[in-house]
């Protein structure tokens, strides 16, 4: 049985993955635009009102406000709030797995960066080069902090440079057109922190990514399939993610 003490700090942690949704949504609106990612008021984007904190309260604001501005009544996109649970629940997850320890917040934050990116490539197809070099160090000190040897860490760092090689080289060989450069340092960054599940981790994203391409064909008319183009860091994050849930690992290679 869990303890009144474990269950409110699985809320906590919880809206605490809501509130960075929230926050990694402001940053990506921002980048590229000149405006500071940590000053000036969030503004409803149908009247410009400058918005409060009942406003932006994850999650609830949304529902008690019915999806739309208090002032104008302009439906806000059902995407802010998706994004609040499903980090919500993804730190929910870290907390589980990983616990109380020195990694826990440097996977939090790792976390948001990469939904940042994430959110970022599925509006522009675009991964920017600055956040994910970030993103590869954080990653590089999980897999310090996470390593019990030399040995461990010096295996860690071949496996995903080797992947981060892989991605790099299919992006090569096909000109851009298979593979982008800017999943080489997400794949190198993820499998950093997937350690063991790296493998794995590839695995699953490149099924993942199969599944929803086939699908996003099927659906496409065949005059206007030339020209698509599907963002693939979302797959590795999902991928990598489910790796290290499942503690899935075909190779026992780390």
């Amino acid at each position: 049985m869990y303890s009144i003490a474990t269950l409110l700090s699985g809320i906590g942690i919880f809206f605490l993955g809501s509130i960075s949704a929230s926050f990694a949504g402001v940053v990506t609106e921002r980048i590229g635009t000149g405006q500071s990612y940590l000053r000036g008021r969030s503004r409803c984007n149908a009247c410009n009102r400058h918005l409060t904190a009942l406003d932006l309260f994850p999650i609830l604001s949304f529902v008690f406000q019915k999806g739309r501005c208090r002032v104008c009544s302009a439906r806000i996109t059902a995407r802010y709030v998706l994004s609040e649970v499903l980090l919500g629940f993804v730190f929910l997850l870290e907390y589980v797995f990983f616990g109380y320890t020195v990694l826990l917040p440097f996977i939090f934050l790792f976390s948001i960066l990469l939904a940042i990116i994430v959110t970022y490539d599925l509006r522009h197809t675009i991964v920017p080069l600055y956040l994910s070099l970030v993103l590869v160090l954080i990653g590089a000190m999980c897999a310090y902090i996470q390593s019990d040897s030399q040995a461990h860490l010096a295996t860690t760092f071949m496996v995903s440079g080797a992947i981060a090689l892989f991605f790099y080289v299919l992006h090569v060989a096909s000109r851009g057109r298979w593979m982008g450069l800017g999943d080489t340092p997400i794949a190198l960054a993820l499998s950093l922190v997937a350690g063991s599940q790296a493998v794995s981790g590839l695995l699953f994203s490149f099924w993942t990514g199969a599944v929803v391409g086939v699908y996003i064909l099927v659906r496409t008319p065949a005059s206007s399939r030339i020209g698509i183009e599907v963002p693939f860091v979302p797959f590795l994050a999902f991928g990598y993610f489910l790796a290290l849930i499942t503690q899935w690992n075909p190779l026992h290679l780390i």
